[in-house]
C-alpha cells in the first residue's frame, strides 16, 4: 500500500517538476477550490486492504502492483487519451536568419521549452558544480561518489575545452542535450530546438536509437521516438541580406556577441560548408 504523499510524489516526478508543497489543514480549508467535503476525504487517515477485490473479483490487472510501480504506463495512457502528447520542433538556419525570435515565438505560443546551446551547457555546468560542492558538505559519504564523478567530469570538460579553442567537444554536447531532452518538462510538455544539432553527425548521435526493442519481433527504429522533433524549420535567407541585417544592428547589440564582422563571416561560412555536405550526402 502506498500513502498519499508517495502517490502525490510519483505523480509530481513523472508530470511535473518533482518538487511536492505541504500544505497545513489550516492553509487547505482557506483555498476555495476545496470544500469541506473534499477536505474531509483527503485528509482521512485510512488504510484499506482490497481483499475481496484482489481474490473475488474475475478480472485482468492491468496495474496491480498499484500506481508507483506502474506509473510509466499510468502517465502514457493518461497523456494520450487527453491529446496531451508533447510538441517537438527544431528551428534551424544561417546565422542571424532570426532562429531564436523563430524559436522563442513558438514556445510561448505553444508552452514550450526553449533550449539554446549556450543555456544547456551553462545548466549541465553549474548542475555538475553543485553536485561536486556536496564532497565539501557535511551530509556524509552518501553523495561522495557522485560528487567525485561529477569533478572528474568537470576536470575533463575543462581539458577539452581547452584543447578545442575554448570549444566543447561535441559528446558532451550531445550528452547535455540528451539528458536535457529526456527530462521530465521536456517530455511532457515539449521543446523547441534552436539551431541544433548543426550537422547530420550530431544529429545521428543525438536522436539515433540505441537501444533494443522489448519485442525481439518488433522492427527496430533508427531513431529515439522521445527525442526526434516531429516539425523541423529551415530558414532561409541569401548571404547579401544576412550581411545587410548584421551590419544594421546597433554597436550596442553586437558588441561582446559572436556577430562581430570577422566572426560573423566565419560562421556564415561554416554553416554554407555544412550544408552543401548535407546536401551532397
Amino acid at each position: 500500500m502506498n500513502s498519499m504523499t508517495e502517490i502525490i510524489t510519483c505523480i509530481s516526478k513523472n508530470l511535473g517538476t518533482g518538487n511536492v508543497m505541504n500544505v497545513s489543514r489550516e492553509e487547505a480549508l482557506l483555498i476555495p477550490e476545496i470544500s469541506q467535503r473534499v477536505f474531509d476525504i483527503l485528509s482521512v487517515n485510512l488504510r484499506l486492504e482490497g481483499t475481496w477485490i484482489k481474490e473475488g473479483a474475475k478480472f485482468e490487472w492491468a496495474s496491480e502492483a498499484g500506481i508507483l510501480e506502474n506509473i510509466a504506463p499510468v502517465v502514457d495512457e493518461y497523456k494520450r487519451t487527453r491529446g496531451l502528447l508533447p510538441i517537438r520542433l527544431c528551428v534551424l538556419g544561417p546565422p542571424a536568419s532570426g532562429k531564436s525570435l523563430v524559436a522563442s515565438q513558438l514556445c510561448q505560443n505553444y508552452k514550450l521549452h526553449h533550449l539554446k546551446i549556450a543555456d544547456i551547457i551553462q545548466q549541465a555546468i553549474e548542475k555538475l558544480e553543485k553536485q561536486a560542492a556536496r564532497a565539501e558538505s557535511e551530509e556524509g559519504e552518501e553523495d561522495d561518489e557522485g560528487a567525485q564523478q561529477a569533478q572528474e567530469t568537470l576536470d575533463l570538460l575543462n581539458e577539452s575545452k581547452q584543447e578545442n579553442n575554448d570549444r566543447y567537444e561535441d559528446q558532451y554536447i550531445i550528452q547535455f542535450f540528451n539528458e536535457k531532452l529526456m527530462s521530465m518538462p521536456c517530455q511532457n510538455q515539449g521543446f523547441v530546438l534552436d539551431g541544433f544539432p548543426k550537422t547530420y553527425s550530431q544529429a545521428k548521435e543525438l536522436f539515433g536509437n540505441k537501444e533494443e526493442p522489448d519485442d525481439e519481433e518488433a522492427p527496430r527504429l533508427e531513431y529515439n521516438n522521445k527525442l526526434m522533433p516531429e516539425v523541423v524549420v529551415s530558414l532561409e535567407a541569401d548571404d547579401e541580406f544576412l550581411k545587410k541585417r548584421i551590419m544594421n544592428l546597433p554597436e550596442s547589440v553586437v558588441a561582446g556577441t559572436h556577430n562581430t564582422e570577422d566572426l560573423f563571416l566565419k560562421r556564415l561560412a561554416e554553416f554554407r560548408a555544412i550544408t552543401l555536405t548535407i546536401r551532397l550526402f
